[in-house]
């Protein structure tokens, strides 16, 4: 079975929606196991990935990022747009607003964060533009003509987890320029580009910072917000996703062309 195009959802986007024949896929990589559901939309053939496993199993420092982006590369996927629930770090954009991110800044400590950890391998992903320029140039465009508000810009401050954070690290966040924080976006979209996928999040907020409203923030307040926001969200996407073609014309496809280099050669004993 095979997919061009992908979704990934998730905090509170669990199912895909609008898919015609849609079947659930296991798909074995070297990373483990990832459980996708493909089907049809219009002429285009879609993956749906729930990010955290099936009825959100996993919380984001213990999801398979590398088994996930392995899955879809294997069922021929090349381009990819993803959601994700975030805390707004700035009155701009505020709980309800969705947010395309085009830059992120790297708070996790513990996650495998590439494909090419093996003996002898040595890459430097280019991650001059991290989210597919040309995709979130499509978002745009949809969003306008479906008269949905869309940040077309913002950058993702990306932690561990599973805890939220404190007010003083809120702090820094918006001191060093962030937009939003959340917890999934690093390492799946660098895996991404070492891929060469095109990819591409929108970002829900469901949300404020920590310090920067006096109620203590719950998992439940997130779910709560995306579902009253995620048809909007469905809508972008599958409508994006019908403009899209084969032809890429961006350099994610080339993102890590002449970058694999070779160690000294081991000699055995």
């Amino acid at each position: 079975m095979r997919a061009e195009f992908a979704i990934i959802g998730g905090t509170g986007v669990y199912e895909p929606g609008w898919l015609e024949g849609a079947k659930r896929v296991d798909v074995e990589t070297p990373y483990g196991t990832a459980h996708v559901v493909v089907g049809r939309y219009k002429d285009k053939r879609i993956a749906f990935l729930p990010r955290h496993g099936v009825g959100h199993q996993l919380p984001p420092h213990r999801v398979n990022y590398r088994a996930n982006i392995a899955a879809l590369q294997k069922l021929g996927v090349t381009q990819v747009l993803a959601t994700g629930a975030v805390g707004t770090l700035t009155t701009r954009c505020r709980p309800g607003s969705l947010v395309m991110v085009d830059g992120f800044i790297d708070f996790t400590k513990a996650r495998a964060g590439t494909f090419f950890d093996g003996e002898g391998e040595v890459v430097h992903v280019d991650m001059s533009d991290p989210y597919c320029g040309r995709l979130r140039k499509a978002l745009a465009a949809t969003a306008e003509t479906l008269g949905i508000e869309l940040y077309p810009t913002g950058t993702y401050v990306c932690t561990e987890g599973p805890r939220f954070e404190t007010p003083a690290e809120i702090r820094f966040f918006q001191a060093i320029g962030g937009t939003v924080v959340g917890m999934t976006s690093v390492p799946e979209v660098v895996l991404a580009k070492e891929a060469q996928m095109c990819y591409a999040t929108v970002c829900m907020v469901t949300n404020w910072a920590a310090g920067l409203t006096p109620r203590p923030l719950t998992h439940e307040e997130v779910v709560a917000e995306m579902r009253r926001n995620v048809d909007r969200l469905r809508q972008l996407f599958f409508a994006t996703l019908e403009g899209l073609t084969p032809d890429r014309g961006c350099r994610c496809q080339h993102s890590v062309a002449g970058q694999v280099k070779l160690g000294p050669r081991q000699e055995g004993p």
